[in-house]
């Protein structure tokens, strides 16, 4: 079998190495993905420069437009736009399904020159057996990465923090920062705390709507608040 295999080298190791960089390819792919999970998971405290800048944008749409009105599309427009260096995601998804099939490609060259020079089956079944065998494995590493699954859960942690605590924390934001441009525009000739007194009266309403179901803020969760706080009032 090894004499065989040396036997046609060149081909052997061009279908190896096309089959490895077409597993390396789905295997980053599938890391990646599960590293931002991880980072969603706490997104308040992520030190990732790509959520952190999906965080940025996100805040900076919604102090030029009062609501996004479609925050899903908003994420995927993001999870397209995903790299590893100056390389998206989805062109090495699909440079990994090219590199396979050139594999097999290779192989089948491989094979039809066996014929040709008439060698016996037992000489071009190698090319056979490593054809199978890198799709399987091909096939199994893309099943137990389970790349479109860890895409769904990213999206919906992702639409989750958006939606449901970030925009939640901006408005609380401007509320508040609201507030203290009324109490500063109070006249001077105005008692301070009467002054506080009605701006509190005008907006009570509006503020019991932000926080009647929120939740008192984590540390991480005030610490946020308070960049936001900064970013606003530079």
């Amino acid at each position: 079998m090894f004499t065989i295999f040396f036997r046609h080298k060149n081909f052997m190791i061009a279908i190896l190495a096309l089959l490895s960089c077409s597993i390396l390819c789905q295997v980053l792919i599938g890391v990646l993905y599960h590293k931002l999970i991880r980072e969603t998971e706490n997104m308040s405290a992520t030190k990732n420069k790509s959520l952190q800048k999906l965080k940025l944008k996100f805040t900076s749409c919604r102090q030029l437009h009062e609501s996004i009105p479609n925050v899903s599309v908003f994420v995927d427009k993001y999870l397209h736009q995903i790299r590893i260096g100056r390389i998206s995601l989805s062109f090495l998804k699909h440079l990994s399904g090219q590199l396979t099939l050139l594999a097999v490609l290779v192989a089948g060259i491989g094979a039809c020159l066996g014929i040709i020079h008439g060698e016996s089956f037992l000489m071009i079944a190698p090319f056979y057996l490593i054809s199978f065998f890198g799709l399987y494995l091909y096939f199994a590493v893309t099943s137990l990465l389970d790349i479109p699954g860890k895409i769904s859960i990213l999206r919906t942690n992702l639409v989750d923090y958006l939606e449901n605590h970030l925009a939640g924390r901006l408005d609380q934001t401007q509320l508040d920062m609201r507030l203290v441009g009324m109490e500063v525009s109070a006249e001077p000739g105005t008692d301070k705390a009467t002054a506080l007194k009605d701006t509190m009266k005008n907006t009570t309403t509006e503020k019991e709507l932000h926080t009647k179901n929120s939740l008192a803020f984590t540390p991480s969760e005030a610490e946020e608040l308070e960049l936001l706080l900064r970013e606003f009032l530079v």
